[in-house]
């Protein structure tokens, strides 16, 4: 069996897959340190007690870091160095990295003779070209490693083989895939690798999301920056922005009244504007996919952005919409559009097995 470990800042989840890949237990605990259970290996106890799992019967542990910096591309073994390099990018990803190594250490605890894998979220980006991926900085500046990474690849990397199990063959040459949750971004695959992505250095930048702020101009971070000084300014753009901020709660299913209203409309806008830069990247597209919490269930959202990318040949079927079907578009439309469910616990393990079927420790 193989146990996957998704530990955010303040959170843990834990899924167990067997040989064949069925999900046959998991678990998620919340407010780590705020109520909850006082640290994450606190939490994994909790967690590993709730799935009733023995160790003894697990054959490896899979763990889901969000940045990998330039040099972690793919998933690998979870050596000394790796964890190491890991450490290092916290700068790079204070509110994620963090999480991920208490996580990896809670378990390695528990369970040393394991082995244990790390998977991360910026790998599948990093087919993306360096004219997309390089900001216009100085160079010292550049080699400092400020640069687009982009994220949710793990994500991405699922609807892509989730496609190409499904029905796809040919693979969609130009496919826009949105992940909307909390989190949300898009990414431009063409031919099956991401060759560009709204995130960028961190995770907030692109797309409106349930607490942050999404694109901003610098001279907005500067301001606030100046204002409210740097951890403040990081706390308010991760935590209190987003939808939080112009209707209320992070929640999409929680918004009402005018201020819900705007901000549920100011997702959806923000979500086109962005498609249109990431269509631009792959020079068309032919189909669109719909993953993450927001994504598969909000049809109203999906129906928003739908109606603003008919410009680009998307005709809706509204009834399948509503429904929360697979297939979204009409017999008219020149761009497929499906629901592809998330499934990144289940990419990290089929990664994991992979890797050990070659009998490598990754690149």
């Amino acid at each position: 069996m193989y146990l996957v470990v998704n530990s955010g800042s303040s959170s843990l989840k834990l899924l167990v897959f067997d040989a064949a890949m069925a999900e046959v237990a998991r678990a998620a605990v919340e407010r780590i340190g705020v109520g909850g259970p006082t640290d994450h290996a606190a939490a994994l106890d909790v967690a590993l007690q709730a799935v009733e799992i023995d160790l003894e019967r697990v054959t490896s542990a899979g763990h889901r870091v969000v940045h990998g910096g330039a040099e972690l591309i793919a998933t690998c073994v979870l050596t000394a160095q790796v964890e190491a390099e890991i450490e290092r990018l916290v700068p790079l990803a204070p509110l994620h990295n963090p999480g991920a190594l208490a996580g990896i250490r809670a378990l390695r605890a528990r369970a040393a003779s394991l082995p244990h894998y790390a998977a991360f979220d910026t790998a599948f980006h990093a087919t993306n070209p360096d004219i997309a991926t390089t900001y216009a900085l100085p160079l010292a500046e550049r080699m400092r490693g400020l640069r687009r990474y982009g994220f949710h690849g793990l994500s991405y990397a699922a609807v892509v083989r989730k496609v190409q199990e499904m029905w796809i063959n040919p693979f969609p040459k130009r496919l826009l895939s949105f992940h909307l949750g909390n989190g949300a971004s898009i990414c431009a695959i063409q031919d099956g690798i991401s060759v560009a992505s709204t995130m960028g250095y961190s995770p907030l930048d692109g797309l409106t999301m349930g607490t942050r702020a999404g694109g901003l101009d610098p001279a907005v971070v500067l301001d606030l920056a100046a204002r409210h000084g740097v951890t403040a300014t990081s706390e308010l753009l991760n935590r209190q922005s987003g939808l939080l901020a112009l209707g209320g709660s992070n929640d999409m299913r929680a918004l009402a009244g005018p201020e819900g209203a705007f901000a549920r409309a100011h997702f959806a806008y923000w979500a086109v504007r962005h498609a249109g830069s990431m269509v631009a990247a792959m020079g068309g597209v032919d189909a669109i996919t719909f993953t993450g919490g927001i994504g598969e269930n909000d049809g109203t959202v999906r129906s928003n952005i739908m109606n603003g990318l008919a410009f680009l040949g998307v005709v809706m079927d509204g009834e399948a919409n509503a429904r929360h079907e697979c297939l979204l578009h009409d017999r008219e439309s020149r761009v497929a559009v499906w629901i592809i469910p998330a499934e990144e616990e289940r990419q990290i393990a089929l990664e994991m097995a992979a890797l050990r079927a070659k009998g490598g420790a990754g690149a």
